[in-house]
């Protein structure tokens, strides 16, 4: 029996269940998990407010781990064979690869069949093992792999399968040029790989707003040339420091990682004119917010580009740019728990301090 954290009832505390193991079908994997990530999407999910997550559910959607058995042949996304003993990390969304987004428009994150572990996959019925609040993990066939080198830290990893991929689309869509301006808004993991991303992708200047200067702390080390502590600066000085860092124009791209509505009006003020506004950290329903079109939207041609989940080769650079490194992405992991204390790991990763929260099936608590 595999044991794991369930979420039976929204607002209420894990409980852990113990699951058989199933039979490997063609192309499935059994992992052991060696890190699971807490997410802020997680919480969400916790407290109902996610219209996808079914219940009973085993959350977590980022996690890595070792492979425990094979069924048949298995290939990862770079055409090598995945063998028990293996680090590997993977894709937490399964497409059904035969749709108009998954094969004519080339969006896969966009597929309706879209299925994502630990968010819209309930452990009702086998295989059960399909989150990573758990010991093991059951991978479908249709799940993208990648072989990880036995150095990385999986702790360090984990978070690249969900901030990291997410970040990585977002900088694909901001069209970012060499010697451009960026703005993010919110330093936690997803704003911190998207600080990364755009220093990657040639930005000269790289903005980091958040209200919690622990967070921005780590923003330098990830990209950010200037950082600006919201509950230190007004919104004429922090617009001010936009321009001056842009020679008066305002920001090629913003992109929002914080997911509040009231975030949205002023991140678009910062937009220079024919500029992008992302807001990638909206997840959930958040409401409606009121904005000035014409001022904000129309006069300044500005594109307004939503951004949805990622797919594959998101995952992929995410991954590449965790193990590349050049950012300290370890140092993110603020809190590590073991499975058993998952709820004391959910309330960890709700505090001011939390950055990136782990668990770690093999500690004990």
């Amino acid at each position: 029996m595999v044991q794991a954290m369930v979420l039976e009832k929204f607002n209420e505390p894990l409980v852990r269940r113990d699951f058989p193991e199933t039979e490997l079908a063609d192309g499935e994997v059994r992992v052991r998990l060696a890190a699971s990530g807490i997410c802020g999407s997680d919480l969400h999910m916790a407290g109902g407010h996610d219209p996808r997550t079914p219940l009973p559910i085993i959350l977590g959607h980022e996690a890595v781990g070792h492979v425990e058995e094979v069924g048949g042949d298995k290939k990862d996304i770079l055409g090598r064979t995945v063998e028990p003993g293996r680090l590997i990390a993977w894709d937490r969304g399964v497409t059904c690869s035969r749709c108009v987004f998954c094969t004519v428009k080339r969006q896969p994150y966009l597929c309706s069949s879209r299925k994502v572990y630990g968010i819209n996959v309930s452990c009702a019925e086998p295989p059960h093992l399909v989150g990573g609040y758990a010991e093991k993990m059951h991978l479908s066939s249709g799940t993208n792999v990648l072989l990880i080198d036995d150095a990385v830290d999986p702790v360090a990893l984990v978070a690249a399968g969900c901030s990291g991929a997410t970040a990585a689309h977002a900088v694909e869509e901001a069209r970012i040029r060499s010697g451009g301006v960026a703005v993010v808004q919110g330093a936690g993991p997803l704003g911190l790989f998207a600080a990364a991303f755009l220093r990657e992708r040639g930005a000269a200047e790289v903005i980091v707003t958040d209200l919690k200067p622990g967070r921005l702390k780590s923003a330098p080390s990830f990209g950010a040339t200037r950082v600006l502590d919201i509950g230190k600066t007004s919104a004429e000085e922090r617009l001010g420091a936009v321009r001056e860092a842009s020679g008066g124009l305002g920001a090629d791209a913003v992109v929002d990682c914080t997911g509040h509505p009231g975030a949205i009006a002023e991140g678009m003020s910062y937009c220079r004119r024919g500029g992008r506004y992302l807001p990638v950290g909206v997840a959930v329903p958040v409401g409606e917010t009121q904005v000035s079109f014409y001022e904000h939207v129309s006069v300044r041609n500005l594109t307004v580009q939503g951004v949805w989940v990622s797919d594959t080769s998101h995952f992929y650079q995410a991954v590449r740019l965790v193990t590349g490194g050049r950012y300290p992405f370890a140092e993110l992991v603020s809190h590590r728990f073991p499975l058993a204390e998952a709820n004391a790991a959910q309330e960890a990763a709700r505090s001011p301090e939390a950055v990136k929260v782990v668990l770690v099936p093999g500690e004990a608590g």
